[in-house]
């Protein structure tokens, strides 16, 4: 490196004229910057011009407000190499911050200690992942600083038994911390809700079902009343009079409405009885014929369910 020896000032005044030890002459353009550094003005440093879309004070902002070198170089439009000597010393003042969190206290949300009596976050996460087979030294750490100048801290961890990112805010003045979520209660071992049991659609559409099949036996008649409402009255007017509440088995009881009615059309039709000479048609399955019910003395067998909600009776 030259050795300069200021020789005099340049005849028109705007340039420093400076010879090296061998007698060559240099000259130094005397702008702002010199005369800052001359008069030792603090406040304004020498700073190397970047080729950024971000002046160097907007960096450190981005960067304490949670987002990577990475991401700031590209809104930046340089390279992260080249904004590394800002974001630096911010990066290292957000691990202090999640290494001090750690050594804080642990509250609810209410603002009540959590359980388990006096604990830091840092012993907290420690014994429940220690628990379960964890390295404590497998978390990631990271802290950034909100809006409102508070902290917002996160812990990434992976356990054979659940994986995520526990989010925590840390009050710096109070020294505490609170846990904003439910890997953060994991984390320090707080019970946590359970997982809600699947949705089986097929289970509850049987249990649907089911309950209104209970409802139609509930109103059915019983003895007598069920014999002679049975015998004497067709089994669509029997549905009218008890509507399902379930819309399923509403459309099944429509079906078998719409069934009887034409199985009624076809014997009066007939005048009850089939032809002799009445074969059925080629490919077609005949309906099994329905057995009227009999009206007799003394006690009857009382149809089942299935008599009712689908006609016919016993097969001889």
């Amino acid at each position: 490196m030259a050795h300069l020896t200021l020789a005099g000032v340049s005849d028109d005044g705007k340039r420093l004229r400076l010879t090296d030890d061998d007698g060559v002459e240099h000259t130094l353009d005397l702008d702002e910057r010199l005369r800052a550094a001359l008069r030792g003005d603090a406040t304004r440093r020498l700073e190397t011009k970047m080729d950024s879309a971000l002046r160097p004070r907007d960096i450190q902002a981005r960067i304490r407000a949670g987002e990577t070198p990475e991401a700031v170089a590209e809104a930046a439009q340089t390279s992260v190499e080249k904004i590394m000597a800002f974001a630096a010393p911010v990066l290292a003042e957000r691990q202090h911050v999640a290494e001090r969190a750690q050594r804080s206290s642990v509250r609810r949300t209410d603002g009540a200690p959590s359980g388990g009596g006096a604990r830091t976050l840092g012993d907290a996460a420690a014994t429940h992942l220690r628990s379960v087979n964890v390295d404590p030294d497998t978390i990631t750490w990271d802290a950034w600083r909100r809006e409102d100048g508070r902290w917002t801290l996160t812990a990434a961890y992976s356990s054979p038994e659940r994986s995520g990112t526990a989010e925590l805010t840390f009050d710096v003045p109070g020294n505490y911390v609170t846990l904003d979520n439910e890997d953060a209660r994991w984390l320090v071992g707080e019970p946590i809700a359970a997982a809600p049991a699947p949705h089986d659609d097929l289970r509850h559409a049987r249990q649907r079902r089911l309950n209104a099949v209970g409802e139609l036996d509930q109103e059915l008649p019983l003895g007598e009343d069920a014999i002679g409402l049975v015998s004497e009255r067709p089994l669509e007017a029997f549905l009218d009079e008890t509507p399902p509440s379930d819309p399923e088995v509403a459309a099944e009881a429509s079906e078998l409405r719409e069934e009887a009615s034409q199985a009624q059309a076809e014997d009066d039709l007939h005048g009850g009885e089939a032809p002799e000479d009445a074969q059925p048609a080629p490919h077609e399955h005949e309906p099994p014929a329905r057995r009227p019910v009999k009206k007799t003395r003394g006690r009857a067998s009382v149809p089942s369910w299935d008599e009712i909600m689908f006609g016919g009776g016993k097969q001889e």
